[in-house]
């Protein structure tokens, strides 16, 4: 073969790869770079020439809120009982069972037993011992549909019956308050409550905000993260709020006066994701036990990010706040982040072999998600 024929041969793969190449860099950019829904504000002209993917575009009424920052004490009720897991259990007669094994799974909620609403572990416990081993038939919430099964408690001891599933009833935890808005509606964390167990997103009946006091800060290393480490005041004076929902993009609910009394900020617009872009914003924290602002550097913006909480990543700069914490901590999840006045995200997660980089969640995501309740 001669050498001309070779040329020609290598030059048309190389020309075929680099079309490819090319096709495969345009869609990934046509599917992270461009929205799918781009939304903008009434009375506003806009522009779109997109040949090559079709975008929606709504005309929204200019969204307000006043941004948060300081940490807050979540309690978060569970829609009935929640199912971590089944377990043997060993009866009088001394050998094994596991009675809910393939009747009742991991992520299921208990809602009742023989027709009686199940609220709490304490409930549940005192109609199994009430039931001892006669059927019970048992009321699920499973992958949102509900369903009834039957379920025998086995005798471990005298006037002791148990059915061998692990529970749990209610929530606890520290995050960052992102908003209020102007009608008294709260958003916060910028990511739901989820299962440590099964990593699944809870089902919630309501809960309540807490006050809460910032007692260590514990800095982020490489491959181990921070942590705001605080004393929560459960008591009726030191309700903040109650909670309406638990969703993927956060928790949302309504403010009382003593919530709004803290947050002395002005109202900013809630800036579409496309008006942010890559280079300086600002988080806002209490971690110092007072409102700051701290630089930041965005570094990626994904417009179509699957995940909602990972719409852009992000730097602290900020040399105070790497002195306090190391960057990014537990706890901070839900901070603000300001951009050009306006609320651009809140912190959602951190890289754990990077401390000083997180992920963030888009406002306008944030905002339309907990728009239902308000």
């Amino acid at each position: 073969m001669s050498r001309l024929k070779i040329y020609r041969i290598c030059l048309t793969v190389w020309l075929i790869v680099s079309v490819l190449l090319m096709l495969v860099y345009g869609r990934w950019y046509l599917n992270t770079q461009i929205p799918d829904v781009i939304r903008v504000s009434m009375g506003e002209e806009q522009t779109l020439n997109l040949g090559l993917k079709e975008v929606s575009v709504l005309a929204v009424e200019k969204q307000r809120v006043i941004p948060g920052g300081i940490p807050i004490g979540i309690y978060l009720e569970t829609e009935g009982v929640y199912v971590v897991g089944t377990a043997e259990v060993e009866a009088m007669d001394g050998l094994s069972y596991e009675p809910a094994y393939q009747v009742v799974q991991a992520g299921d909620y208990i809602l009742a037993v023989n027709g009686k609403r199940i609220h709490d572990k304490d409930e549940l416990i005192a109609c199994i011992q009430a039931n001892r081993t006669d059927i019970m038939i048992v009321k699920l919430l499973r992958n949102d549909q509900t369903i009834q099964v039957r379920l025998n408690a086995v005798q471990t001891r005298e006037e002791d019956y148990k059915v061998g599933v692990w529970v749990k009833d209610d929530i606890q935890g520290i995050g960052t308050l992102t908003y209020i808005t102007e009608d008294m509606g709260f958003g916060a964390l910028g990511h739901g409550i989820t299962d440590t167990d099964t990593g699944e997103l809870l089902e919630t009946s309501g809960g309540s905000l807490y006050d809460t006091e910032i007692l260590e800060i514990i800095k982020g290393e490489r491959g181990t993260p921070g942590e705001i480490s605080g004393m929560i005041t459960y008591s009726e004076r030191h309700v903040l709020g109650t909670i309406d929902q638990n969703t993927s993009a956060g928790i949302f609910g309504h403010a009382n006066q003593k919530l709004r009394g803290q947050i002395t900020g002005e109202p900013v617009d809630v800036a579409f994701k496309q008006e942010i872009r890559t280079g300086t914003a600002y988080i806002q924290s209490a971690v110092s036990g007072e409102i700051k602002n701290y630089q930041i550097q965005i570094q990626e913006i994904r417009l179509n990010e699957d995940d909602v909480n990972k719409g852009m990543i992000f730097q602290v700069t900020d040399p105070e706040l790497l002195s306090e914490t190391g960057g990014v901590i537990q706890g901070m999840s839900g901070s603000p982040i300001l951009q050009d006045g306006k609320l651009a995200g809140a912190v959602t997660h951190v890289f754990v072999n990077d401390p000083t980089k997180g992920y963030a969640i888009f406002a306008e995501t944030m905002v339309n998600a907990g728009k239902p309740p308000f």
